[in-house]
């Protein structure tokens, strides 16, 4: 009998800025499905957390960026899964979103800041705390 032991995965998220606007697309077939959240993904063996952040904006959108800096870190168990979390700032350089993984996203679109779809994918809410926190970086633990 080969059972799966649960195991706590790295993820990572993208909040991206254009013209003072915040790219969000609905998530669909994964966990959190029907919920808003920027681009995202998970940490690759070896790979630093700037580089997983641009790999999975470009991975998703097509487009290009820059990691700027941490928001927020989470410890999060929800949606049936446990996840270490980092929310991050990024710098939109170049490209228009596209949907590259139909499975995963309905589409995307720029949203203002102040008026956000809901509802929210967790790891985005607590990205956004974390922009919003004057203080710098926000930790979250379960």
């Amino acid at each position: 009998m080969n059972q799966e032991i649960p195991t706590a995965r790295v993820g990572v998220g993208a909040m991206v800025f254009k013209d003072g606007k915040v790219l969000l697309g609905k998530r669909k077939g994964s966990h959190g499905a029907g919920e808003y959240a920027w681009p995202g993904g998970h940490l690759e063996f070896g790979e630093k957390l700037e580089e997983c952040v641009v790999r999975e904006v470009k991975e998703e959108t097509g487009m290009n960026v820059r990691a700027v800096r941490p928001l927020a870190i989470s410890n999060v168990i929800k949606y049936g899964k446990h996840y270490l979390d980092i929310q991050f700032l990024v710098e939109y350089i170049s490209g228009h979103p596209e949907v590259l993984e139909p499975d995963r996203v309905e589409s995307w679109n720029w949203y203002d800041i102040d008026e956000l779809p809901e509802p929210m994918f967790e790891m985005s809410k607590r990205g956004l705390a974390g922009f919003k926190n004057d203080l710098g970086i926000s930790y979250f633990s379960e």
